[in-house]
């Protein structure tokens, strides 16, 4: 029985809720059920799409360093790959994940919700990652994933800093998409996740893996990879739906059935 991350689910929408408080430090028991409930939410047909959610108050404050100082070069060796292919489970999950951003995501907390495909932050929000100043350097997509998303320049002057972003720094250098009161988070990122309840659920999972797979290698590997999830589709009831809907009653208008 998972006690620090739960799933939750209502109307297709699934919640990877985090519950360690006071800050939803990510020590390895936590990271362990984050795999967990990102497998689930992965199996599970109920669930469309998902939400990523520490709380009212914070989302992660990062690793829970008190357990990684008694840690030893060996230990390391052993723990990280588990460490970062916990927080990859998130980002492989093949359906829309919106990360719900409270307070702080720092560290292995703003790692984490870099894997979502979508960031809604509390007007309140800061992230970051200030590894440098434990005389370390993110070892879980922090270095990758958000020069991916920003750039290497922005990336760099946040982990060399160690300094935290504020919510609408953030938004403008599209480490965040959008920004709402913190009372509004959670439910904003709900409906953004609900817009795919009822969707052509197999084409949305062949956008994701495309535009993911793509980001990885060259543009001619990234055509092919497009080219064969575009042809893959044909063989799925949603796409018939898709287009006899559209020839008979215009666009916008098909019932999909996630099949």
């Amino acid at each position: 029985m998972a006690e620090l991350v739960r799933l939750d689910v209502s109307d297709g929408v699934g919640t990877i809720r985090l519950d360690r408080p006071p800050m939803n430090a990510l020590n390895v028991a936590m990271q362990e059920e984050i795999r967990a409930a990102a497998a689930e939410a992965t199996e599970r047909e109920d669930v469309r799409a998902v939400v990523v959610y520490g709380g009212e108050r914070v989302f992660a404050a990062g690793a829970d360093i008190v357990e990684m100082a008694e840690m030893s070069y060996t230990d390391m060796v052993r723990h990280s790959g588990r460490l970062t292919s916990s927080f990859s489970s998130v980002a492989r999950i093949p359906k829309p994940v919106a990360a719900a951003v409270t307070g702080y995501a720092l560290g292995g907390g703003c790692e984490l919700a870099l894997c979502a495909d979508v960031r809604i932050a509390a007007t309140n929000a800061k992230l970051g990652q200030p590894e440098i100043l434990l005389g370390v350097i993110p070892g879980a997509g922090g270095t990758q994933r958000l020069s991916r998303l920003v750039g290497p320049a922005k990336a760099k002057d946040i982990v060399f800093t160690g300094r935290f972003v504020g919510a609408e720094e953030a938004l403008g250098m599209g480490l965040v998409d959008k920004v709402v009161p913190a009372e509004e988070v959670y439910d904003a990122a709900v409906e953004w996740a609900s817009t795919f309840v009822n969707g052509p659920a197999f084409a949305i999972r062949a956008a994701k893996e495309a535009i993911d797979r793509g980001l990885e290698v060259d543009l001619e590997t990234g055509l092919e990879i497009e080219r064969q999830q575009f042809a893959s589709l044909f063989a799925t009831e949603d796409r018939s739906i898709g287009m006899t809907s559209f020839v008979e009653n215009g666009p916008g208008k098909a019932e999909f059935e996630g099949r």
